[in-house]
């Protein structure tokens, strides 16, 4: 994605850049775990990424040691639960967060089904704000509930599930002030080009900064069939009619990484998504929600 522009966005120029990067980082307590977390924050570290979208955070423990680690991210947005930030949503910053909150899906799933573990998770919104220069930014961090017989086309329990928590997260992209730039960021378990897809996009007006791109994010673990190998993570975005912006977008953290001495592995079972904002350069155009 080349540029999106407002109609009037040749009279409010942004010249800075803002970079965000999403990854749901498989933090759970399986082996390995805090390996690959460290490995993480390392990368992170040594990054120009001003702002960090985690999901699937599962443990109190990694949470501290994630922040503890990125110790460059002065600034965390995320909601304490039981036994793990509230959703599995952590939000890292090098830039200040004005505000932050946490709303809760109403759709959990049920606990007789897969979905007992979304339940426990209280999967949701961790919504953020904070100023780039002038321009207020909303960053909404998610993990949309899990499709687990992958039926995105049809009526099936998980589908209906997954979209009653899309439209739930549509009201709240909806309500966002206009002159905004709203990001909407994570793990949303629905392939690119799906029904679900197509309707959350129609239903917000928001842009896929990888619109096309059909390289999986989603790298299933042994005997989990390659079908489920999809890209399901997205940074999505909503440009206000004032700003005039252009968007890089590319994946990351597809190749093994030195999680320790001769041992190298994979950081997640997704591969990360890293966006920058930048003032427009280029000629080839994308028109924002509105501009006509």
């Amino acid at each position: 994605m080349d540029e999106v522009k407002g109609k009037d966005a040749d009279n409010n120029r942004v010249t800075d850049s803002l970079s965000l990067l999403t990854l749901n980082c498989f933090g759970t307590p399986v082996p390995k775990a805090r390996r690959r977390l460290r490995a993480l924050a390392r990368q992170l570290e040594h990054s120009t990424i001003q702002l960090v979208c985690l999901q699937e955070v599962q443990l109190v423990f990694f949470q501290r040691l994630l922040i503890q680690a990125c110790a460059s991210y002065p600034f965390q947005a995320f909601e304490p639960h039981l036994h793990s930030p509230k959703g599995g949503l952590v939000t890292l910053s090098r830039m200040h967060l004005a505000t932050q909150r946490f709303e809760t899906y109403i759709e959990q799933g049920r606990w007789y089904l897969p979905t007992a573990m979304d339940r426990f998770l209280r999967k949701g919104m961790l919504i953020s704000s904070l100023h780039w220069g002038s321009t207020p930014v909303v960053v909404i961090n998610t993990h949309v509930i899990a499709n687990y017989n992958g039926d995105w086309e049809r009526q099936g329990v998980f589908a209906r599930m997954q979209e009653k928590q899309l439209h739930q997260l549509s009201e709240i992209v909806a309500i966002q002030p206009s002159d905004a730039l709203v990001v909407v960021v994570g793990d949303f378990n629905i392939p690119r080009g799906s029904r679900l897809y197509k309707n959350f996009l129609q239903g917000t007006g928001l842009i896929d900064t990888l619109a096309d791109d059909q390289r999986p994010t989603h790298r299933p673990p042994r005997g989990v069939p390659a079908h489920y190998s999809l890209p399901i993570d997205f940074v999505f975005v909503r440009v206000p009619q004032t700003m005039s912006l252009q968007i890089k977008c590319d994946l990351r953290f597809s190749d093994k990484f030195e999680l320790s001495h001769k041992y190298h592995d994979y950081i997640s079972d997704h591969n990360a998504i890293e966006v920058s904002f930048t003032n427009n350069t280029t000629n080839q155009r994308i028109a924002g929600a509105g501009s006509g």
